[in-house]
C-alpha cells in the first residue's frame, strides 16, 4: 500500500491521532518528572530512564494503533473496510471521539504545566519566592549591554552559582548566605570537568532573576544554582535548586535543615550532587576534596564566613583594601585560634596580608613575613590546596617580583582550581610585567571567559592595549567594562586619560573631574586626577591646592610606584613660584624617606623618592646616585610595567640637574617601549616636566613638533 491509500488507511486507523496524543502526553510526563523527581531526591539517572522509556515506547504505540482499535465492545484487531465485521459508523466515531478527547486533554495539561513552570515559583516552599524585582531587572539590563555568549559555544557541563537569598530576620546574618554561596562555589571550582563562573560575575544578578535563559546566555552556562539561606539561632535552613538555563526545567533540588554544629559538609554534598546532575566526570582525588569539610569547629566556621565577607569586598575593589582587609585579618585570626588546622583560613589570611602589602600599600617586611608564614601553614596542612599555592604565587609576585617562582605556584594552584579566574588574571599580569604584552592580551581574554560579567579582565585588557599604544582598542575594552559596571567612573576616567595620551586632549579629563561632587566617595579617590589635570594645564596653584587637600601619606601610581605625597606638593609649589615652601616639602620628604631606608635598604621606591627629593633640593650628586640605584633595583627587564616609570622619573631628575642630553636619551628609549600609559608624543608636547627641553632639536624630533 502506498500514496493516497496509505494516508487514508492511517487516518482510518487513527494512527496520526495516536501519534499526536502520545507526543503531547510523553512531553507532559517528562515535564512532570523533571519537577517531581529532584524534589524527592531522585538521582539524575531516573529522569534519563524516563526519557528513554518515553522514546522507546513511541514506535510501539504506533504499531498498536495500526493493529488495534477501541470499540464499544472493547479493544479488537482492526478490520478491513470490506470485511463483514466492519461497522464504520459504530467503530470510527468512538475511536475518533476518545482520541480527540485524549489529545485535547493532553494539550491542555501540557499548556498548564508550561505556564506553571514559566511563571510560578520553582521549588515552592520555605525560602522560595517570586522571581524578579526592580534591582534584579536593572542588573539584568546592565549585564545585557554586553554581548551574550554564543549558544552553540556553551558547554553542557557549565554552571553559575547565583547569590543566595538571605531569609534570616536578623540582617546581621546576611554574611551567612553569602558565605554559603562562596563555599559551594569554592568546591565546584575545583572540578576540572565543569566550567564554573566566578562569583564576581554572578553577583551582577539577583537571587532569583526573572529570565534565566538570558542569564545563561550572558554567563555562557547551561545551568544555574539558586538558593536561599535562613538562619535562626543555631538552626539553618538551606533551600537549593539546580535549573537548566535553556529550558527552566529543574535538574536537582533539596532542602537542608541543619544546626551550626553539622552544617560544614553541606557545601561538599551540594557540589557532588550538582556534578552528578550535570554528568561531570570526577577523579577520585576530586571526590575526596569535595567531600572533605573545611573545618569541624562551628565557631571557626562562622568567623571564617564573616571574615570572607570583608575579604570579598576588599578584593572586588582595590580602593577598599585599606578599609576591609584589617577586619578580615582579625576575623581569620580568631577563626584560626579556634581551629588551627583550618587550612583554607590560613590561605585566606595570607592573601589578605598580601593585599595589604600591595594595595594599601604596607610595603613592610613584617607584612610579607606574616603572609609567607600563613601560606606555608596552609600548605603544610593541605599540600594540594589551590588557595595556598595562589597565596604563595602572590607572595613571589608582589613581594619579590620573582615571576618564575610565581608562575610555578600558579600552575600548582591551577591543578585544583581549574576554574579560577584569579589564577588566570595573575598569570596574565605576570606576562605583562615580563613584557609579553600580546600573550598577556590572550591570557586576560581567557580570564574573561571564566568571569564574563566582571569588568576587571576588560579593564586590564584596556591597560594592556594602552601600553601597546593601541588606544582605540583600549577604548573598546574600557567600554566593554563600562557596559558591565554601569555606574562607575573608573572606566570613564581611563578613557579620559587615554584621550590625553593619544592626542593631548585634556577636555575629557576636565569634564569628568568637574562633575565629581566634593564630599562624594569618588571625590576622595581622585586627588591625583585633579592634581595632574591642573599641572598639565599649568595651573600650578590649583595643583598645590589639590595635593595639599589630600591627607594620605603616600601616592600610589597606576604602575604601582609608591612615592610620598610631599614630593608632589614640592613639585607644584616649585612651578608655582613658591620656592621656600617647595624646599620645605622636599626636605620633609627626604627626611622621612631616609628613616624608612634604614629599615628597607633595598626598596627601589624609597631610593627613587630620595633621588627626587634631592633633585628638588639641588643636591645633584645625591640625586643622580640614588636615581641610578633605583634603576638598578627596578630595571625594565625586571618589570616592564613599573620599570618604565622609574625611567620617566630619572629623566625628570636629569632635567632638574641640567643634563638635557641624558633626559632626551631616556625619553627616546621610553617611546620605544610598550609603555603607552606613561609616555606618548602627545604627552611630551604638553607636559611642563619637559619645558626646558623644548628648544632642543632632538626633543622636537621626538615630539614631531
Amino acid at each position: 500500500m502506498s500514496g493516497p491509500g496509505l494516508f487514508r488507511e492511517l487516518k482510518r486507523r487513527h494512527v496520526w491521532r495516536v501519534a499526536v496524543a502520545y507526543v503531547v502526553t510523553g512531553w507532559l510526563l517528562v515535564q512532570l518528572a523533571s519537577i517531581a523527581l529532584p524534589a524527592f531526591g531522585a538521582p539524575a539517572w531516573v529522569l534519563r530512564a524516563v526519557l528513554g522509556l518515553v522514546a522507546l515506547l513511541f514506535p510501539v504505540a504506533l504499531v498498536l494503533a495500526w493493529a488495534f482499535e477501541i470499540t464499544p465492545d472493547g479493544v479488537r484487531r482492526t478490520v478491513d473496510p470490506g470485511s463483514p465485521d466492519s461497522r464504520p459508523e459504530e467503530l470510527g466515531r468512538p475511536v475518533g471521539r476518545a482520541l480527540s478527547y485524549l489529545t485535547v486533554a493532553a494539550v491542555a495539561a501540557g499548556a498548564a504545566v508550561l505556564a506553571w513552570s514559566r511563571f510560578a515559583t520553582p521549588g515552592a516552599g520555605p525560602g522560595a519566592g517570586a522571581r524578579g524585582d526592580a534591582s534584579d531587572a536593572s542588573a539584568a539590563s546592565a549585564a545585557s549591554a554586553v554581548p551574550d555568549v554564543s549558544a552553540d559555544s556553551i558547554p553542557a557541563r557549565s554552571i553559575a552559582v547565583l547569590p543566595f537569598e538571605n531569609l534570616s530576620k536578623d540582617t546581621a546574618n546576611a554574611f551567612f548566605a553569602g558565605g554559603m554561596q562562596d563555599m559551594i562555589l569554592t568546591k565546584l571550582a575545583t572540578l576540572g570537568d565543569l566550567k564554573v563562573i566566578a562569583r564576581t560575575s554572578t553577583e551582577r544578578y539577583g537571587s532569583q532573576p526573572e529570565d534565566l535563559r538570558s542569564v545563561g546566555r550572558e554567563l555562557g552556562v547551561a545551568a544555574v544554582l539558586e538558593g536561599s539561606v535562613q538562619r535562626a539561632g543555631n538552626q539553618v535552613l538551606i533551600n537549593l535548586q539546580l535549573i537548566n538555563a535553556r529550558t527552566n526545567g529543574h535538574l536537582w533540588a533539596k532542602y537542608y535543615t541543619r544546626t551550626l554544629d553539622n552544617v560544614f559538609g553541606v557545601e561538599g554534598e551540594v557540589a557532588g550532587k550538582v556534578a552528578d546532575a550535570l554528568q561531570a566526570r570526577l577523579t577520585a582525588s576530586e571526590r575526596e576534596r569535595v567531600a572533605a569539610p573545611p573545618t569541624s569547629n562551628a565557631a571557626a566556621y562562622e568567623l571564617y564566613l564573616k571574615a570572607d565577607s570583608h575579604f570579598r569586598r576588599g578584593t572586588d575593589a582595590n580602593a577598599y583594601t585599606t578599609q576591609e582587609m584589617p577586619p578580615a585579618i582579625r576575623l581569620y585570626e580568631q577563626a584560626l585560634a579556634r581551629d588551627s588546622t583550618f587550612a583554607l583560613a590560613w590561605a585566606r589570611l595570607a592573601q589578605a596580608h598580601l593585599a595589604m602589602y600591595w594595595f594599601a600599600p604596607d610595603r613592610t617586611e613584617a607584612r610579607l613575613r606574616a603572609a609567607k608564614a600563613a601560606a606555608d601553614r596552609a600548605l603544610a596542612l593541605q599540600p594540594d590546596l589551590g588557595e595556598g599555592h595562589q597565596a604563595l604565587a602572590e607572595y613571589e609576585y608582589w613581594g619579590h617580583r620573582d615571576y618564575d617562582a610565581a608562575v610555578a605556584e600558579l600552575e600548582l594552584a591551577r591543578r585544583t582550581l581549574p576554574n579560577s579566574a584569579q589564577v588566570e588574571l595573575n598569570l596574565a599580569a605576570i606576562l605583562r610585567r615580563q613584557g609579553a604584552m600580546e600573550k598577556s592580551v590572550d591570557a586576560f581574554q581567557r580570564a574573561a571567559l571564566l568571569d564574563p560579567r566582571d569588568p576587571g579582565p576588560y579593564g586590564q585588557l584596556a591597560l594592556t592595549y594602552q601600553n601597546l599604544r593601541r588606544y582605540d582598542a583600549a577604548d573598546s575594552a574600557s567600554e566593554r567594562a563600562l557596559a558591565i559596571d554601569g555606574d562607575t567612573i573608573a572606566d570613564e576616567d581611563f578613557r579620559a586619560w587615554n584621550a590625553m595620551f593619544r592626542s593631548g586632549d585634556l577636555e575629557p579629563v576636565a569634564t569628568l573631574v568637574a562633575r565629581i561632587k566634593p564630599g562624594s566617595p569618588e571625590y576622595a579617590l581622585t586627588w591625583q586626577d585633579r592634581y595632574w589635570l591642573a599641572y598639565l594645564r599649568r595651573d600650578f596653584s590649583a595643583a598645590v591646592e589639590a595635593v595639599r587637600s589630600d591627607t594620605t601619606t603616600d601616592w600610589v601610581s597606576s604602575h604601582n610606584v609608591v612615592l610620598p605625597r610631599l614630593l608632589f606638593v614640592g613639585m607644584a609649589q616649585e612651578r608655582a613660584g613658591q620656592k621656600g615652601p617647595a624646599r620645605e616639602s622636599y626636605a620633609a620628604a627626604r627626611a622621612r624617606v631616609g628613616t624608612l631606608l634604614a629599615k628597607r635598604p633595598d626598596d627601589a621606591d624609597l631610593h627613587l623618592a630620595l633621588a627626587l627629593a634631592a633633585a628638588g633640593l639641588g643636591r645633584k650628586d645625591e640625586a643622580l646616585s640614588e636615581g641610578r640605584r633605583a634603576l638598578e633595583l627596578m630595571p625594565v627587564s625586571r618589570d616592564a610595567v613599573t620599570g618604565p616609570e622609574f625611567l620617566v622619573w630619572m629623566a625628570w631628575i636629569d632635567v632638574q640637574v641640567g643634563d638635557k642630553e641624558a633626559a632626551i636619551g631616556l625619553l627616546r628609549k621610553l617611546l620605544d617601549l610598550p609603555d603607552g600609559g606613561l609616555m606618548s608624543r602627545a604627552r611630551l608636547r604638553i607636559d611642563p616636566f619637559w619645558d626646558a627641553l623644548h628648544g632642543e632639536p632632538a626633543f622636537q624630533a621626538l615630539t614631531g613638533s
